[in-house]
């Protein structure tokens, strides 16, 4: 008996290992759980090889990463880490507010890396990801080799100013029923959802059909979660981030990092720029014909603009 359980732990240390192995990137494809404050978190290794692992943050808040799918084509080079944050998609968590927190968010960044051993990384963050990106690195944690910051939100006043900009471009008969249905919250009009899906089709994911992957994220947001927050509103903020601004600490970003932002995004090329000039020595990178979701829209020139970066930051 004593002899069967000790194989056993073996076995179990072994396959451990296999999984968890990432100081130069080589890490077996699989998926599973790690404890986090407040439950689990579901992650997915994708690929292998021996280049460094790049561990995907996805936006939101509240919808799972399945939507980030198209940048497993990245994976052949080297293994991609996808995980659901706590609440969201494959990581059901508590209605607890107490954990709603971006600190809370920033740990679990930590113990996916921690279970993981991801001892290197890249690190890619998408829209609300960016924001736990940026949290994260201000603590200085070692081993993150590069930054790739897509649709970043540095500031939650100018992404507000710049959807209502983007909003009045279009036709009146869909604006001002989104500013009346937002400004009377009356959400649930009959009007304001056709309308909704004008504006996102124009600057959040231009690519028609959309996605099984993008469909799904929706279809599982967790309300609860992104209702307090961010808020239940697109262009007026009122959720717990209301006044979440780094600007005048992304000249602290001391590692190579790429911003990238779709021609058509919420977040625009030009507040992109902008946020270029803070960070020293960043890239950019401007998808054309794309909105907030690059990789949905334009998989292909989306791939191609990490996976050179990624390559330069390994060859330097």
């Amino acid at each position: 008996m004593k002899r069967l359980i000790f194989v056993l732990a073996i076995i179990g240390y072994l396959t451990v290992t296999a999984l968890s192995y990432g100081q130069t990137g080589s890490l077996s494809a699989g998926e599973g759980f790690i404890e986090v404050t407040g439950g689990k978190v579901w992650y997915k290794i994708v690929g292998g090889g021996s280049s460094i692992p790049l561990l995907m943050l996805h936006g939101g808040n509240g919808v799972s990463s399945i939507y980030l799918k198209p940048l497993e084509a990245l994976a052949d080079q080297r293994p991609v880490v996808f995980f659901d944050q706590l609440g969201c998609g494959n990581s059901p968590g508590p209605s607890d507010t107490s954990l709603w927190t971006i600190e809370n968010f920033v740990e679990q960044i930590a113990a996916v890396r921690k279970a993981l051993n991801l001892k290197q990384v890249h690190l890619y963050g998408h829209s609300w990801g960016t924001m736990l990106a940026i949290d994260y690195m201000l603590g200085e944690p070692a081993g993150v080799q590069s930054l790739v910051l897509a649709g970043p939100v540095f500031s939650i006043e100018r992404y507000i100013q710049d959807k209502v900009k983007l909003l009045e471009t279009l036709p009146d008969s869909i604006w001002k029923v989104i500013k009346k249905n937002e400004l009377e919250s009356t959400l649930d009009s009959p009007d304001y959802m056709p309308a909704m899906m004008v504006f996102l089709g124009q600057f959040f994911a231009r690519r028609q059909p959309w996605s099984d992957e993008l469909n799904q994220a929706f279809a599982t947001l967790n309300h609860s979660l992104a209702g307090y927050m961010f808020g239940p509103y697109s262009f007026r903020f009122t959720g717990t981030l209301a006044g979440y601004n780094r600007t005048d600490r992304l000249g602290e970003i001391n590692l190579p990092t790429l911003l990238i932002a779709g021609e058509y995004d919420i977040s625009t090329p030009a507040t992109v720029k902008d946020y270029q000039s803070l960070i020293p020595g960043a890239e950019l990178t401007i998808i054309e014909n794309a909105g907030h979701l690059t990789m949905h829209d334009e998989p292909e020139a989306d791939i191609k603009a990490i996976g050179e970066f990624l390559n330069r930051v390994e060859n330097k």
